[in-house]
C-alpha cells in the first residue's frame, strides 16, 4: 500500500479522500525535523505544511517521490536536495489567498481600533480606557502593499471598495495591466511607498538571502501614526527594529502573524513590543482554505504517483 506520510495535521476529509484513493496515512508524532527525518521511512508522499522538509529530511526518505506544500510558500523546503533525486515539489497555489486577505483585514482594524488592548483593559477593571488615545478610522486612509499577488489584490479589493481606502502597491515582477486591472496604483520604489503609507501591509515571498525585507533604515521611513501588519513571512521584517520604533513611540502599532522563528524564542524582540498584536500563523486557519489546501495536496500527490504532471509543480524532476 502507498504511503503519505504528514508532518503536521490537516483536514480530516483530505485523509478520508487519500484513504479512499487505497493509501495508508501516517503522521509525524510530534511536529518537529527530528520527528519527521526519525519516521519518515519509505513514504513515497510527504504532505508538510509550515514545518517544511529540510535536506536531511529528504536523504532519510528512501522511497519519496513528492512532497506536496500545504501552502503557498515553500522557503522552509529544501527544495534543491529534493530536484537533485528528481522529486517534485508542489504548492497550493491560491488555495488560502481569500482566508489569509481576510486575516490582513481583521489585523488592520484590530490595530487601528486597538481591539486587543481593549479587550485586556475591559477584563482587568479598566473601563476608562475608553478616554486614552483613540483609534482612527480607516476610510480615507492609504493602505500600501508590499508585493501584489493573490492575496494583496484581495486585500485591496476588500479595503478599497469596503473601506474607502486609496490603495499603493510596490511589486516589481507583476505586469503594468494588472494594477490596472485592479484600479491600484503602482508605485516604482520602495521607498516612496513607504513614505505614503497610513498602514502598511506585507505581501512578498521569503527573500532566498535570508535578510529583511524591511529593515531598520526602511521602517525609518514610515511616519509616526503608520499601522504595519504582516501576514506574509516572519523574516520579511526586522523585529527588533520594529520593536525600537514602537517603544519611540515612532509608529503608531503593528499587528504580525508570522516571526522569523515559530514558535517564537523567549527573547524575541516582538514579545516586548508595545502597540503590537501577535497571531500564531494563523491567517490560512480557517475550515474552507484548510479543505481547499489539503485537498489540493491530495490531488497533487494521486496525480504524481499515477504518472501524471501534478498541479503547481515548483521543482519538476531533474
Amino acid at each position: 500500500m502507498t504511503t503519505c506520510f504528514i508532518t503536521q495535521p490537516i483536514h480530516p476529509q483530505a485523509v478520508q479522500f487519500l484513504h479512499e484513493q487505497g493509501f495508508e496515512t501516517r503522521f509525524a508524532s510530534r511536529p518537529t525535523m527530528e520527528a519527521v527525518i526519525a519516521e519518515v521511512g519509505d513514504a513515497e508522499a510527504v504532505i508538510t505544511r509550515d514545518l517544511g522538509f529540510s535536506a536531511e529530511a529528504v536523504a532519510a526518505a528512501h522511497g519519496l517521490r513528492i512532497i506536496a506544500c500545504h501552502g503557498s510558500g515553500t522557503n522552509r523546503i529544501a527544495v534543491a536536495a529534493a530536484a537533485r533525486r528528481g522529486i517534485p515539489v508542489t504548492r497550493a497555489v491560491n488555495a488560502n489567498s481569500r482566508s489569509v486577505a481576510e486575516m490582513t483585514i481583521a489585523l488592520m482594524l484590530a490595530a487601528a481600533r486597538k481591539v486587543c488592548a481593549a479587550n485586556t483593559a475591559v477584563r482587568q477593571g479598566n473601563w476608562n480606557f475608553r478616554y486614552e488615545r483613540p483609534g482612527i478610522e480607516l476610510h480615507g486612509k492609504t493602505l500600501a502593499l508590499v508585493g501584489f499577488g493573490a492575496i494583496a489584490r484581495h486585500v485591496a479589493q476588500i479595503a478599497g471598495a469596503g473601506l474607502g481606502m486609496k490603495i499603493l502597491a510596490w511589486s516589481p515582477s507583476v505586469p503594468e495591466d494588472v494594477f490596472a486591472t485592479h484600479g491600484v496604483e503602482r508605485i516604482g520604489d520602495i521607498g516612496d511607498l513607504l513614505r505614503q503609507a497610513d498602514v502598511l501591509s506585507l505581501h512578498r515571498p521569503a527573500d532566498a538571502s535570508g535578510q529583511s525585507l524591511l529593515d531598520r533604515h526602511h521602517l525609518s521611513l514610515l511616519g509616526p501614526d503608520t499601522i504595519i501588519v504582516n501576514t506574509s513571512r516572519g523574516s520579511a521584517i526586522d523585529t527588533e527594529a520594529l520593536r525600537d520604533l514602537l517603544l519611540a513611540g515612532d509608529l503608531r502599532a503593528a499587528a504580525l502573524d508570522v516571526l522569523p522563528q515559530e514558535p517564537p524564542a523567549p527573547d524575541e524582540s516582538a514579545l516586548s513590543a508595545p502597540s503590537l498584536i501577535l497571531t500564531p500563523h494563523v491567517g490560512a486557519t480557517t475550515e474552507e482554505a484548510l479543505v481547499r489546501m489539503a485537498m489540493t495536496c491530495a490531488h497533487q500527490i494521486i496525480d504524481c504517483l499515477a504518472g501524471r504532471t501534478p498541479a503547481h509543480v515548483i521543482s519538476p524532476p531533474v
